[in-house]
């Protein structure tokens, strides 16, 4: 390998070294905590009147706003997934708990929470509705504080709907069906019966309400906040950007409003979690993402065209609510099953998306074999090792070609003397000759770095490696490695230091003193460098990268581990058969061997 073949290894490699030691030294900031009481138990900017709308149009919010809500009776949700309850007071969808996600690895903890009450902290929840048009009043319609009236069963299963009813005294009789499948999809069904003798005009919406911003990873690869498909776009929006928005001229300040003409859905997008208004496939609908600065409240509205209806005449409108955990398979079968277009893109698959999207499904096929996630990652090593290995077997032979050449480059460098332009050209003729490309070699390297972030992604987003075990110890592949010297790699009752720590970074864990070894072991494939500053860099490179990756997810150091190992045993044999018997450890020798220092030896020869 000549020097411009060992520096293009060694700027990728150090490109890479600075970009973590980046984001490890300059972390992102924290999010915000939001102060409770004030603002967040305020109803205000959730139960703002949805806008009325004039001649079929909406018009800017009026300035009243409903009183918070009242304690009122309230239906059971239980599902195979889901438990929770919907409140009497404006039909709202504000209590669930996912039943398959605790909070941590204890068997004890919480399940999940998703939605929550006006009230509390963090109020997050859906309510469905109808604004007004034309001469009709507010008051016409339910709103926020309207109080339903329970028609039929009081507990909502896959197998039970349950169905709402409120009458205005004025001749709109309004009902609601709710009902749920077995997974996280609510199905609302909004009917308005008109029993006076004049024709009515309204349109059906949904809302989601999220009191406050909530506490987000804060991670640059991972996107929270908002993500919408309009029509063919996918759109994705953080909180701090709603603060930001313009007024419209129809919803008022802080509104963005898209006019979505035949397939969409809007929702807020956690890590894992998501909650989504999906108007039916084919219906046009206005998408309104809105923040209310007043109450610190997060808007999503959906808005479904404006209907007339006529005396004695019933109108109804069919919608969907997604509410649960973003799971690969599930958010499938609802865009395959019921057409909503592009769902699989509401989980957050990053600018690399045309390698996360099949290295997870390959992924999720392993496990589905193997059972295993940890056996599963490292099963996919040896499939994209399968892949790339035509690459690397002609970067291999390309290596074993250039060490068979150093004997012909050293007389050139001979010959030159301090001639750099006659070296060079000298040696891009050896290389025509012998039929060498001295770039080969670092293909596989350049093609391993965006893998890499890809499964980082992967692991670090999908809610399929969240708490996923290996064995032992490694009960979280998500996480950092759980193990250190601290407690004996595992062998003691004691945690690991906190990753990020002082600590941590002395009291390193098994995979990534394991990860260090194998880059090490690597390197003695080859003799070390001449050159004092590439020998230094080259010798300290592994134990950088020991300590650098020590604190990413365990999922990942066992992926760059078992690559590392695998590509050791494939460069030794591609070496052994092209007649060039690697020394390992004799080069490994030789990095121990102190050598003397050169004015020592220059006495020793004057004597």
């Amino acid at each position: 390998m000549d020097d411009q073949n060992k520096n293009l290894i060694l700027a990728t490699a150090l490109s890479f070294a600075v970009i973590l030691g980046w984001f490890l030294i300059f972390p992102p900031e924290d999010p915000p905590i939001t102060p409770e009481g004030d603002a967040v138990e305020t109803a205000a900017g959730e139960l703002s009147a949805p806008p009325p709308v004039v001649d079929g149009d909406p018009a800017a919010p009026s300035g009243d706003t409903p009183a918070p809500a009242q304690e009122a009776a309230r239906l059971t949700i239980d599902t195979p997934k889901v438990a929770g309850s919907i409140s009497l007071v404006g039909g709202r969808i504000d209590a669930l708990k996912l039943k398959d996600y605790r909070e941590d690895l204890d068997e004890n903890s919480e399940n999940v929470t998703l939605l929550s009450p006006v009230g509390g902290a963090g109020a997050y929840y859906a309510l469905y509705g109808w604004t007004p048009a034309g001469d009709l009043a507010q008051e016409a319609v339910p709103g926020a504080d309207t109080l339903w009236q329970v028609d039929g069963s009081s507990t909502l299963t896959p197998e039970s709907p349950v169905t709402l009813r409120w009458d205005n005294g004025a001749g709109l009789v309004f009902h609601r069906e709710l009902s749920i499948d077995e997974d996280y999809m609510f199905t609302v069904r909004q009917t308005v019966e008109n029993q006076t003798e004049a024709a009515v005009r309204l349109a059906p919406y949904g809302l989601i309400a999220r009191h406050g911003e909530p506490d987000v990873t804060g991670f640059f690869i991972l996107h929270e906040g908002i993500v919408r498909q309009n029509d063919d776009e996918l759109e994705e929006i953080d909180y701090d950007d709603m603060t930001d928005f313009g007024a419209d001229p129809l919803w008022g300040s802080n509104a963005d409003v898209v006019d979505v003409e035949r397939n969409g859905w809007t929702g807020f997008t956690d890590k894992y979690w998501m909650t989504t208004l999906i108007p039916d496939p084919g219906t046009p609908f206005q998408s309104v993402a809105r923040y209310v600065p007043g109450a610190d409240v997060y808007q999503l509205w959906s808005r479904l065209p404006t209907v007339s209806v006529s005396p004695g005449a019933t109108a109804s409108s069919s919608s969907m609510l997604f509410a649960g955990a973003k799971e690969w398979e599930t958010i499938k079968q609802y865009e395959d099953g019921l057409g909503i277009s592009n769902f699989l893109d509401s989980i957050d698959w990053g600018w690399f998306f045309f390698l996360t999207k099949p290295i997870f499904r390959a992924l999720h096929f392993l496990h589905g074999l193997i059972g295993n996630m940890g056996w599963s990652i490292l099963a996919l090593t040896l499939m994209i090792k399968a892949i790339l290995f035509p690459l690397a077997y002609k970067s291999y032979v390309s290596m074993a070609k250039m060490k068979e050449l150093q004997p012909e480059m050293e007389k050139l460098k001979e010959r030159a003397g301090d001639d750099r332009q006659k070296l060079q050209q000298g040696m891009m003729e050896l290389y025509k000759k012998e039929k060498v490309n001295p770039a080969s070699g670092c293909l596989p390297i350049l093609l391993q770095i965006p893998i890499f972030f890809s499964l980082y992604k992967v692991i670090f987003v999908t809610i399929e490696l969240r708490h996923a075990p290996f064995f032992g110890p490694f009960r979280d592949l998500s996480a950092p490695d759980p193990t250190s010297l601290f407690n004996l790699f595992g062998l003691l009752p004691f945690d690991a230091p906190e990753p990020g720590s002082i600590l941590a970074l002395v009291f390193i864990g098994v995979l990534p003193l394991l990860l260090g070894i194998s880059m090490w072991l690597q390197q003695k494939l080859n003799p070390t460098p001449t050159d004092p500053t590439q020998q230094m860099i080259f010798a300290w490179m592994p134990w950088v990268f020991m300590f650098m990756l020590g604190g990413f997810a365990s999922g990942l150091v066992l992926y760059w581990i078992t690559n590392n190992t695998i590509t050791f045993t494939q460069q030794y044999i591609i070496m052994r058969s092209h007649g060039h018997k690697p020394d390992v450890f004799g080069n490994i020798k030789k990095s121990f061997q102190r050598k003397k220092p050169a004015v020592e030896t220059g006495k020793a020869k004057k004597k």
